[in-house]
């Protein structure tokens, strides 16, 4: 597919932009989501767009499928009818109905959660959330839910794989950015899978722990074979990040860029950069470590601090910080006049 081509596919059936969507942090003070008019900001209350949610299931399956599509991984996408072509993300999501017992007619409990690992059993999946913490359990209409949904928001924006989401992109930004998001779809973007150890991989002893010349990490400690587990079992594997046992017992995250004979306790699973578990098991290894989208990208290409998006332009203003803006975003957040330039906010000694 030539690229102009794509651009102009990825631009389709856009999401809207959250307007009037009301805000999370500043509940009673902020009327709704006002969109600045290239910040990802609200003009009204000055929070992002995070702050607000203004995404619902249906842009996060579009925004999902667009950037899984055309990847390794497009199998967990499925086609939109009518749709020229364009994908949808085929997100799993799990239901438990569990009886309640009692004196008079049975009734039951449903529990559902937003999203679930694909592929597993309902008993395997029970056990994979039991072991996130209960607050980041993605159950529908708790809190757990809607950090998943920011978490989607802030580690994959849609502006880091749509050019057309972009402010003010030229056609050769345009056609570099296209090549950015074919190249990483090719190179680093994964999703992790769920399994017991040794399901998906082989042992880790000393042999694969020496990997192309390198020692293992002194964490990850002798041989492990043998090695009592969390859940009591023995277990011959340990986990990449914390280099404790992994349970035999217990499911693991296994990362296929990586290698089969890595895994990670489900709560290790998380950015080597931020810290942050990575939304719906999406990674993207580099540098021998798991990143989630924005700080992969942020390794490969400056971002603007003003409007969040990657810079494809040659000239940019890079403070002594390292930090990079657009040379029209170095600018006062109020009254939109360059920094260093006279004006009444910076003579009333407001923000900048």
């Amino acid at each position: 597919m030539e690229l102009s081509a794509g651009v102009e596919k990825m631009s389709v059936g856009q999401p809207p932009a959250g307007r009037g969507a009301a805000c999370l942090t500043c509940k009673g003070i902020c009327s709704g989501f006002q969109p600045h008019s290239w910040r990802k900001a609200c003009t009204q209350c000055l929070c992002s767009q995070e702050d607000h949610a203004p995404s619902s299931d249906s842009e996060d399956d579009r925004k999902m499928g667009r950037l899984l599509a055309d990847s390794r991984y497009a199998h967990l996408t499925a086609k939109v009818k009518g749709g020229d072509g364009l994908r949808v993300y085929k997100r799993n999501r799990m239901i438990i109905t569990n009886p309640v017992v009692s004196r008079k007619d049975p009734t039951f409990n449903t529990i559902t959660y937003d999203w679930a690992p694909p592929g597993l059993t309902q008993k395997l999946a029970i056990l994979y959330m039991e072991l996130l913490p209960e607050e980041r359990r993605p159950m529908s209409g708790t809190d757990g839910a809607l950090y998943r949904r920011k978490q989607l928001m802030r580690q994959l924006p849609i502006y880091d794989q749509d050019p057309a989401q972009c402010h003010g992109l030229s056609d050769p930004e345009a056609q570099a950015m296209a090549l950015f998001v074919k190249s990483y779809k090719e190179e680093a973007l994964g999703v992790g899978e769920v399994a017991l150890p040794g399901e998906r991989g082989a042992p880790r002893d000393d042999a694969t722990k020496q990997k192309n010349g390198k020692s293992a990490p002194d964490h990850q400690g002798p041989p492990t074979n043998g090695v009592l587990g969390d859940g009591g079992k023995k277990s011959e594997y340990r986990c990449d990040r914390c280099g404790e046992p992994a349970a035999a017992d217990s499911p693991v995250v296994y990362a296929e860029r990586a290698g089969r004979d890595r895994l990670w306790h489900p709560t290790c699973f998380v950015c080597a950069e931020c810290g942050e578990a990575l939304v719906d098991l999406v990674y993207f290894w580099k540098d021998d470590a798991l990143l989630c989208g924005r700080h992969y990208c942020q390794r490969r290409r400056p971002r603007c601090l003003g409007c969040d998006e990657l810079i494809f332009s040659e000239g940019y203003k890079q403070g002594p910080d390292g930090q990079a803006w657009h040379k029209d975003h170095f600018c006062c957040w109020v009254c939109g006049q360059p920094i260093g330039a006279r004006c009444s906010c910076s003579q009333r000694s407001r923000p900048l």
